[in-house]
Order: C-alpha cells, then sequence, then structure tokens
C-alpha cells in the first residue's frame, strides 16, 4: 500500500467535462485541495472522503477541480481525467487512502474497497466515483 502523491497542484485535464459529469452548487465543509476526492455530508456540505471506516465518508460522489476554503462554492467532477501526479504505472488502479483524508492510494482501503480511477500514464489518472 502507497499513498498516490500530489505532484505541484493536481488539475483537470478532461476537456471540458459536461454537465453531466460535474456536482454544481456546492459548498465546501472544510478546506479542500484540488484533486481531493469528496462526498456531500448529510448536513449537504462537500468534505473530503476517507476510506477509515465503511461509513458515508467512504463514497466518493466527485473530486474537486480547484483548493477552496470553507464555505467557499465548489464544483465536483467525475468521471474526468486529471493532471495528479509522477512516476505512476500506467494502467494501476488506484483507491481511496485509508489515512489520508481526500487522498488516493495504490491499495483498498477499510472504506475504499474498490476502484475509483486508474493511472493512464505516468502523470495522469481517470478518477470516478465510487460504485460500492
Amino acid at each position: 500500500m502507497a499513498a498516490v502523491t500530489k505532484v505541484n497542484k493536481p488539475s483537470l485535464c478532461s476537456s471540458l467535462p459536461p454537465q453531466s459529469q460535474q456536482i454544481a452548487g456546492l459548498r465546501a465543509g472544510e478546506a479542500l485541495g484540488a484533486g481531493d476526492a469528496c462526498y456531500i455530508n448529510s448536513s449537504g456540505v462537500v468534505m473530503r472522503s476517507t476510506g477509515a471506516a465503511a461509513n458515508a465518508a467512504a463514497k466518493v460522489r466527485g473530486y474537486a477541480a480547484e483548493d477552496c476554503a470553507l464555505g467557499e462554492a465548489v464544483t465536483l467532477f467525475f468521471d474526468v481525467n486529471f493532471a495528479y501526479g509522477s512516476g505512476l504505472t500506467p494502467g494501476a488502479d488506484v483507491y481511496l487512502s485509508g489515512t489520508t483524508p481526500g487522498g488516493l492510494d495504490t491499495a483498498a482501503s477499510t472504506g475504499g474497497t474498490a476502484p475509483i480511477g486508474y493511472c493512464i500514464d505516468a502523470t495522469r489518472i481517470h478518477l470516478m466515483p465510487s460504485r460500492y
């Protein structure tokens, strides 16, 4: 198990994702970083997902495209490509991290039991919502 390290600031690299791959009109319930895996809590705010336990926080609904502070507007994207890291293994699956909120890992976690993306090449990851 190894954390997938963000290199610089992750950025959306899919060309103009359609509205069907966005969830807009939300507010951040905490500070979010670009590329963070996120869920919508029962209060309707966006929080970083975590695979530490098999609960609501382990459900990934989308990924923050930009850094945003508590209370700021945020749009979540899913089924998109992000320029995320370096030295990634093409074709390798990525999972929700059980130790880093919003982070990705190379192995499943308690709450992140199925892949939420895969490496396209050494720098890009295709990211999906959780399907478990």
